[in-house]
């Protein structure tokens, strides 16, 4: 098992998620940069948080045009795992590969802070080791966070079970219109999946909370489950 941790111009917590795999969860990672055209050797990508490109034009727009962003389509279609985190998942939206988009979070500014997330979804690749009603605290850091979609995608999103983690209050209560729901995101979602299941996008780091140290080790729980999948 190997997995890419794939590297935009921007980028800035590529070596926090390659440093979350390799030495804290023993998931062997590469950091692989984003013209390459080739993931052979891969079992697995991350997309990691950032502002690639300087996030022009829109985050991720330009981005879902790096050539390894059809690699990534590949891997997605294969059913080998990816996950986009903050600025990945805005790329893995403006790909098509998950559905929906970021807008900018609804008070107009930047935020970086601990939010609480409620898990809605039992996924054997991403959340092995959580299950549905579990409440985890992640950081988040971003301006364009805002989840959006029509009702006919939130519809379909909801009846199949893609939507993966929403905004909660620590004792897992939803507020759409509160401060624990600080982008202003629709029906509080803070991660989807695609419908198969082995992508994941969620605008919260769990990189970032993967050892006592940094406050949390509720990020761990991602990067577990992704190893057990590999390792069985």
């Amino acid at each position: 098992m190997k997995v890419a941790v794939i590297v935009f111009p921007g980028s800035n917590c590529d070596f926090d998620v390659y440093y979350a795999l390799k030495e804290v969860s023993g998931i062997p990672a590469e950091l692989v940069w984003h013209k390459e055209k080739s993931l052979k050797g891969f079992n697995g990508a991350v997309l990691p948080g950032g502002f690639s490109y300087g996030d022009y034009l829109r985050a991720g727009a330009i981005a879902k045009f790096s050539p390894v962003m059809e690699e990534v389509k590949k891997f997605a279609l294969e059913g080998k795992p990816v996950l986009g985190i903050c600025n990945g998942f805005q790329i893995l939206t403006e790909a098509g590969i998950l559905p929906g988009a970021l807008l900018r979070n609804k008070n107009l500014k930047f935020l970086c802070q601990d939010v609480y997330l409620r898990v809605e979804n039992k996924n054997p690749i991403f959340m092995k080791y959580l299950k549905e009603g579990d409440v985890i605290k992640l950081p988040i850091a971003h301006m364009d966070g805002n989840y959006f979609c029509d009702e006919e995608t939130l519809k379909d999103l909801i009846e199949k079970g893609q939507i993966a983690f929403r905004y909660s209050s620590p004792d897992g209560e939803i507020k759409e219109n509160s401060k624990f729901n600080p982008n202003g995101s629709l029906y509080s979602i803070a991660g989807v999946l695609n419908r198969e299941g082995n992508v994941l996008g969620m605008m919260p780091h769990p990189e970032r909370y993967v050892e006592k140290l940094l406050g949390s080790k509720d990020g761990l729980y991602i990067f577990k489950s992704l190893k057990k999948f590999f390792t069985g």
